[in-house]
């Protein structure tokens, strides 16, 4: 019998390709399938984007291996950018490029905690970060999140749940899998009480360019003095440009963090794909407008969805923003897996449930509106309206 880690072989296996799974069970009835399971964007990466890809993955400068931090160009042009919104004082300094989000957080979360260490998260949660802390050996401890507060952290929660010996507090905005948008006050207060217990806040970010005004600052974190030592935040480039196959994401951080999680990225990848990242430090200044354009496309698919939910009195829309609903189903009795593989294999709606993302969520589904056009969610009515469960 052979022996693997604990610690890894205690973990379920990756969610998405078991939900996936269910689809092929669909026999076509109610019409063409409506995939709302991934975070991933309905439409595709621009022109010049795809052509940026070719160009670089074409070049032999970009073969060999690169600065460990991420190439020099795409680090200037994400601070510029990352400055510009947040008005803050933010350089190429405070800049680490990895491959995709996750990595960003298993990196922050290995240079802050180390196993036998403890980091708070939320109730519900983004399920990778769970399973990276546990396989790390790192310990979590759990805040729950309101529904009647519309799946915000609630400060006193937050400050009741920080004690001494939390090494990091790892929250999502626009949150995943709620939709949930944290006010900047709201992250003021909590950034404030993890520094006053000497605890990092991680905040992850990848659905930011999906907020509702582009030109608002989500949060003024990055202006408060000292946050250098106190705060690290991630982000993905993969939904605003439509490149989610090239994972790439990025860390912005003081420049003591950096130098640690270059240590951590030496050893899991030396560095993120070369190509991927030649073409986004083109693409940030140059797709500004078509990026609003997906911003305001997105809106409107959020729109279609609270539209639609308030003609279905019986399925409760929680909270929704950026990319996601996070949908209260009528079968109280009925875990929200069961609910969603009959969903999938009887209506053609292929959503994930909320037992994916914590406990007590068991009368959650995520729709991850983002991956179907405003016509296609428009169709949900009648697929919800309609559905039942065989033998209730």
């Amino acid at each position: 019998m052979p022996h693997f880690n604990p610690l890894v072989e205690k973990l379920s296996p990756p969610p998405i390709p078991s939900v996936l799974a269910w689809a092929k069970a669909y026999d076509g009835a109610k019409g063409p399938l409506i995939d709302l399971s991934q975070a991933v964007p309905g439409y595709p990466a621009h022109p010049d984007m795809l052509k940026w890809l070719g160009e670089a993955a074409a070049s032999t400068a970009y073969t060999g291996y690169g600065a460990i931090e991420g190439e020099a160009e795409l680090r200037q042009a994400y601070a510029e950018h990352v400055a510009a919104l947040y008005g803050a004082a933010v350089t190429a300094g405070n800049i680490h490029i990895t491959s995709g989000c996750n990595q960003a957080f298993i990196c922050a979360a290995m240079a802050v905690a180390g196993a036998g260490d403890t980091v708070l998260m939320t109730n519900p949660y983004y399920f990778n970060q769970e399973t990276t802390l546990a396989m790390l050996g790192i310990d979590v401890e759990l805040a729950p999140l309101d529904a009647g507060a519309g799946f915000l952290p609630e400060v006193e929660t937050i400050a009741s749940a920080l004690r001494p010996g939390i090494r990091a507090l790892a929250l999502v905005s626009p949150n995943n899998p709620t939709g949930a948008v944290y006010p900047p006050g709201l992250l003021q207060r909590i950034y404030e009480l993890c520094r006053a217990n000497g605890t990092w806040l991680i905040l992850d970010e990848t659905y930011r360019d999906f907020l509702p005004d582009a030109a608002a600052a989500p949060h003024g974190l990055l202006r408060t003095p000292g946050w250098e030592d106190g705060f690290i935040g991630l982000y993905s480039f993969s939904k605003s440009f439509c490149i989610p196959g090239h994972r790439l994401g990025a860390i912005t951080a003081g420049p003591q963090v950096v130098e640690q999680i270059a240590k951590i990225m030496d050893n899991l990848q030396i560095c993120a794909p070369r190509s991927p990242q030649a073409a986004v430090a083109r693409a940030i200044p140059a797709l500004a407008d078509w990026r609003l354009a997906n911003r305001a496309e997105i809106a409107a698919r959020a729109e279609a969805l609270r539209t639609i939910m308030t003609r279905l009195p019986q399925w409760k829309l929680q909270a929704v923003g950026a990319y996601f609903g996070y949908i209260r189903h009528p079968f109280p009795d009925i875990e929200s897996q069961f609910v969603a593989e009959k969903l999938a294999k009887l209506a053609g709606v292929l959503c994930l449930p909320g037992d994916y993302f914590g406990e007590g969520q068991e009368n959650y589904l995520r729709f991850a509106f983002a991956n179907a056009d405003v016509a296609t969610i428009l169709k949900l009515e009648e697929r919800l309206a309609g559905f039942e469960l065989p033998g209730i």
